[in-house]
C-alpha cells in the first residue's frame, strides 16, 4: 500500500471511531451544551492535542515501551479511571439552587476546559494502546515512521476537529431549549454518570 492508500485508509477508520458515540463526544457536548462555545472549543483543542501528543510517543516508540511494560500501564490505567470517576462525580453530585442558576451558561474559561480535554485524553492509556496496535499497519515500509505517524496522527485530529465542529454548532442551535436550567442539571448528571461509568471500566478493563 503507498501512502496516500495509507492515509485514506487510515482516515476511514478513525472517522469510525471519531463519530462512535464515547468519552470524548459526551465531555465536548456536555461543555458546549453547559458551559458554552468557548469552552466546548478548549475542551475540543485539548483532546485534539492529546491525540497528536500519543501519536508523536508512538512514532518515537514511547508508547510501545508503555504497552510492554504492565506496571506502567496498570498505574497509568488506574490513574485515568481515577480522574475519570472524580470529574464524573463532580457532575453528579454538584448541587443547583433553581434560584441561583442562570438561563446563560456560566463561563468557566477556556483555559480550564482545555485542560480538561488534555488530561482526559493522557490519561487514557488505551488511547495509546490504539496507536500501538492501529499505526505500524498503515505505515508502509518505504515511508519514514516518524514522519507517517505524525501525518496519520493528524488526520485524526483534524477529524475530531470536523466532529467536535458539529457537536458544538448542533448545542449552539439548540441552545434555547438545553441550556434550560432543568435540562442542566439532567445533562450534568447523566453526562456524569457517563465519565463514571468510563471510569469503572477503564478501572477493570485489562
Amino acid at each position: 500500500m503507498d501512502i496516500a492508500g495509507s492515509v485514506w485508509s487510515f482516515a476511514a477508520v478513525v472517522a469510525l471511531l471519531t463519530i462512535t458515540p464515547g468519552l470524548d463526544t459526551a465531555l465536548v457536548l456536555r461543555t458546549s451544551l453547559v458551559a458554552g462555545r468557548r469552552p466546548a472549543w478548549g475542551v475540543t483543542l485539548g483532546i485534539q492535542l492529546g491525540t497528536l501528543i500519543w501519536g508523536v510517543l508512538t512514532a518515537a516508540g514511547l508508547s510501545a515501551l508503555l504497552a510492554a511494560s504492565q506496571p506502567a500501564y496498570t498505574a497509568l490505567r488506574w490513574a485515568g479511571a481515577a480522574y475519570l470517576v472524580w470529574m464524573g462525580l463532580r457532575m453528579v453530585l454538584a448541587r443547583h439552587d433553581p434560584q441561583e442558576l442562570p438561563e446563560q451558561p456560566q463561563e468557566v474559561g477556556f483555559g480550564k476546559g482545555f485542560g480538561r480535554g488534555l488530561m482526559t485524553n493522557l490519561l487514557n492509556p488505551k488511547v495509546g494502546a490504539f496507536y500501538v496496535a492501529m499505526l505500524p499497519q498503515f505505515i508502509p515500509d518505504e515511508a519514514p515512521h516518524a514522519v507517517m505517524g505524525l501525518l496519520l496522527a493528524g488526520v485524526h485530529v483534524a477529524e475530531g476537529l470536523v466532529w467536535s465542529a458539529a457537536l458544538i454548532g448542533f448545542a449552539s442551535l439548540m441552545s434555547g431549549f438545553l441550556r434550560s436550567p432543568r435540562v442542566r442539571r439532567f445533562l450534568d448528571r447523566l453526562t456524569g454518570v457517563v465519565i463514571v461509568g468510563f471510569g469503572v471500566r477503564l478501572a477493570v478493563s485489562e
